[in-house]
C-alpha cells in the first residue's frame, strides 16, 4: 500500500511539474502586451517599460517560473491584472461553482447510466436492450451546447418553465436545464460500458451456476453481477468525472454560469496572465486527482488488483 501510494503520488507531481512549465510557456506566448493592455493603446513606450518593471515582466523567463511556481505553492496566486482583485480568491471562488454543478451532474449520472446499463445488459439483444443503446448513443453524439440550446428553446422559450440562466438569483432552478444538458451527453458512454460488462459477466460459469441453484435474478444481480461487472464502468465514470470537472466551459457560457471555464475563457481573452496560470493549473490538479479516486475504486471494486505491485 505505502509503495503504491509513493508511486502514485510520485507520478503526481511529477505530472503537475510539466504540467506547470506547459502552462507557463502556453501564457507567455499568447499575443500581446500585458503592460498596454492594462494602461492602454495611447500610453507611452515609457510608461508601458515601466508597468512591464512592476510587474517583473523583463526578468527572465525561467526566473519568472520561479517565482510564480514557488508563490503557487505559498499559495500567493497574484494579483488579476484586470480585476486588481487576490487570483486566489477568484479563482476558487469560480471553481467551487464548478465543483457544484459537477457533483450535482455525477450524482444524478451515477445511478441513470448505471440503471440503464444494467437493464440493457440483462435484456441483451431485446428491443429494450436497443432502445436503450440508441438513444444513449445519440445523447453522446450531440454536443452539449446543441443539447443546451434545445432544452433552452423548448423549456425556457417555449414554455417558459425553467429560466434560461444559471446565475445565482434563480438558486437550483437555474441549474436544471445545464445538469440536464451535460447528463445527456455523458450517459451514453457510461451506459455502454456498464451494459458490455454486464453481458460478460452474465455469460461467466458460475453465474450459470447460479442460475442453476435456482437464485433469483434480483439475489444474483445484488450478490454477483453489480460488483462484477463494475470494474470496467469505473474507468469510463472516472473520464466523465474529469470530463465535468475540466470541460465545462461550453455549458457554462451558454448558461451564464460563473465558473471556473468562465475565468478561464475571460482570462485568456483580456490576457490576464496570473488569472489563466492559476485558473489552468488548478483545474489540472482537480484533474489529477479524479485518477487517484479512480484507481482507488478500481482496487476496491476487484480484490484480483494488488496495490503493492504496478499494473
Amino acid at each position: 500500500m505505502i509503495r503504491w501510494w509513493t508511486r502514485r503520488l510520485g507520478a503526481v507531481v511529477i505530472t503537475l511539474m510539466l504540467t506547470s512549465v506547459v502552462v507557463f510557456a502556453l501564457t507567455n506566448v499568447i499575443p500581446g502586451d500585458v503592460a498596454r493592455r492594462i494602461l492602454g493603446r495611447e500610453a507611452s513606450q515609457a510608461s508601458v517599460d515601466a508597468k512591464r518593471m512592476e510587474l517583473g515582466l523583463d526578468r527572465p523567463l525561467v526566473e519568472q517560473y520561479g517565482s510564480w511556481l514557488v508563490g503557487f505553492v505559498r499559495g500567493d496566486w497574484g494579483t488579476s491584472f484586470t480585476k486588481q482583485e487576490p487570483v486566489r480568491d477568484l479563482v476558487l471562488s469560480h471553481l467551487g461553482k464548478s465543483l457544484v454543478l459537477a457533483g450535482i451532474t455525477f450524482a444524478i449520472l451515477l445511478p441513470v447510466a448505471l440503471s440503464l446499463g444494467l437493464i440493457a445488459g440483462l435484456r441483451s439483444g431485446t428491443r429494450t436492450d436497443r432502445t436503450i443503446t440508441v438513444l444513449g448513443l445519440c445523447g453522446t453524439a450531440t454536443p452539449e451546447f446543441v443539447s443546451g440550446v434545445a432544452l433552452l428553446v423548448l423549456f425556457s422559450v417555449r414554455f417558459s418553465w425553467l429560466p434560461p440562466s444559471a446565475r445565482s438569483e434563480y438558486g437550483l432552478k437555474g441549474l436544471v436545464l445545464p445538469v440536464t444538458a451535460l447528463v445527456i451527453v455523458c450517459t451514453g458512454y457510461v451506459t455502454r460500458m456498464v451494459r458490455a460488462s454486464v453481458v460478460s459477466t452474465m455469460e461467466r460459469p458460475y453465474i450459470r451456476t447460479a442460475r442453476l441453484k435456482g437464485i433469483s435474478t434480483v439475489s444474483l444481480v445484488r450478490r454477483h453481477v453489480l460488483r462484477n461487472s463494475m470494474v470496467v464502468p469505473v474507468a469510463a465514470l472516472g473520464v466523465q468525472l474529469r470530463y465535468l470537472l475540466g470541460g465545462l466551459i461550453a455549458v457554462e457560457l451558454l448558461f451564464n454560469y460563473a465558473g471556473i471555464g468562465s475565468v478561464l475563457l475571460e482570462a485568456a481573452q483580456q490576457k490576464d496572465v496570473p488569472t489563466l496560470q492559476a485558473a489552468t493549473l488548478i483545474s489540472g490538479v482537480t484533474v489529477m486527482l479524479t485518477f487517484v479516486v479512480s484507481d482507488l475504486a478500481y482496487g476496491a471494486l476487484d480484490p484480483r488488483v494488488s496495490m503493492s505491485k504496478p499494473r
